[in-house]
């Protein structure tokens, strides 16, 4: 049980999902999200609010761009993107605190949180193979 709880435990101060940070935002709390993804792929669609940083560009961008002070939460496209865990990895490198947001834009998208490209706000879609949508 030792190996479980020090396994889970670790993971958890090292990861969040979409629904915790989308709850953390609407409680005002101060997360500084970063899309880690390419320019192509924040012109699609991201979340409102991220800043846009590349995982090849933070060790450079960061220290001038972004308070080493705050929270950092870090997301690439889905499950099988792991730039997310590429740009965790530099911002650990920093020193800064981070996590990496499991699931990444994709599931934001699926559960239906806010969402957003170059012309505004993109439509909510709740998706019913990863959350219970009520009529």
């Amino acid at each position: 049980m030792t190996d479980a709880l020090s396994y889970f435990s670790a993971k958890l101060q090292l990861e969040t999902d979409p629904s915790d940070v989308y709850a953390a935002q609407k409680a005002g709390e101060r997360v500084v999200l970063v899309d880690v993804r390419s320019a192509e792929a924040w012109a699609q669609g991201r979340i409102p609010g991220a800043v846009h940083m590349p995982y090849r560009e933070i060790a450079e961008r960061a220290p001038r761009e972004l308070d080493p002070a705050a929270a950092v939460v870090v997301y690439c496209w889905s499950p099988g993107c792991n730039a997310g865990a590429k740009g965790a990895l530099e911002f650990a490198k920093l020193g800064w605190s981070v996590k990496e947001m499991i699931g990444g834009y994709e599931y934001w998208v699926r559960e239906g949180q806010p969402a957003e490209n170059d012309e505004g706000p993109l439509p909510r879609v709740f998706d019913p193979q990863v959350m219970v949508v009520r009529a």
